[in-house]
C-alpha cells in the first residue's frame, strides 16, 4: 500500500481549542486535495463546512468531547444537531467514569441511544483506552459491539496517552464482527500510520497528514 492509499484511511483532524474558521477551511482544502476519508472538526464548524464544500468531503465530528461525562441527553442533542448541520460521521466519547465503576448497563444504554440518534450515520465510540485496564478495554469492546457501533476508537488525543499497538491488537481480538477500529492520538509519522493500518485499523485519526506525504 503506497502512502496516497494509506492517507485514504485518515480522518484529517483539527480539534484544538484555538482552531479558527480559517484553520478549519485550510484543513478541508487539504482533505479534498489528499482524498482523506474525512475531516474531523469541532461541531460548531459543521454547518459552514457543509455549505462551503458540499459533497466534496465527509464531515466527522466529536460528541461529549473530550471527557465523555456529559449527560446522555446532552450527547443525544449534540448528535442530532451535528447531523442536522451536515455531519456524516459521529465520534462519541464513552462515559469513562461509569465504565470504570462497572456500570456497564448504563454505558450500553447510552451507546444504544446515541446509535439510534445517528439515524444510520457512521458511529465511532472513543473508549479513551489510556484510562482503562486490559479487562475494561475488553469489556468496552463487548459493549461497543452490542450497541451496534461501526467503530471502536482508541483515544481522544487529549488524554494521558494516545493509541498504542498493544491496545489495537487487544481490540482486534475482542470486537465483534462488523466493528472496525480507529486509532488516534500521537500518530505523527508515516511509519506509525503504516503500522496501524497493518494492524487492521480501517481509520486513523491524525492532524499530521501533510507530513506523511512529505515523508514520501
Amino acid at each position: 500500500m503506497d502512502i496516497k492509499e494509506m492517507i485514504r484511511h485518515v480522518d484529517h483532524t483539527q480539534l484544538k481549542a484555538f482552531a479558527t474558521k480559517e484553520d478549519i477551511f485550510r484543513l478541508c482544502d487539504e482533505a479534498v486535495s489528499l482524498n482523506t476519508a474525512s475531516v474531523c472538526i469541532p461541531p460548531d464548524y459543521i454547518k459552514e463546512v457543509k455549505e462551503r464544500y458540499g459533497d466534496k468531503l465527509k464531515i466527522c465530528t466529536v460528541i461529549g468531547f473530550p471527557l465523555g461525562y456529559n449527560t446522555t441527553a446532552a450527547k443525544l442533542f449534540e448528535t442530532e444537531n451535528a447531523i442536522l448541520n451536515g455531519a456524516d460521521e459521529i465520534d462519541t466519547v464513552i462515559n469513562v467514569g461509569r465504565m470504570k465503576a462497572g456500570e456497564y448497563d448504563r454505558v450500553l444504554e447510552e451507546l444504544r441511544a446515541i446509535r439510534h440518534s445517528c439515524r444510520g450515520h457512521i458511529l465511532k465510540v472513543i473508549i479513551e483506552s489510556c484510562y482503562l485496564s486490559e479487562e475494561e478495554i475488553i469489556k468496552a469492546c463487548e459493549l461497543v459491539t452490542e450497541a451496534g457501533a461501526d467503530y471502536i476508537k482508541t483515544s481522544t488525543g487529549f488524554g494521558t496517552a494516545g493509541a498504542t499497538p498493544e491496545c489495537v491488537k487487544l481490540m482486534k481480538e475482542h470486537i465483534g464482527e462488523g466493528v472496525k477500529i480507529k486509532a488516534a492520538g500521537g500518530i505523527r509519522t508515516k511509519e506509525q500510520l503504516a503500522e496501524y493500518i497493518a494492524l487492521g485499523c480501517d481509520r486513523v485519526g491524525a492532524s499530521a497528514t501533510l507530513s506523511f506525504l512529505e515523508e514520501g
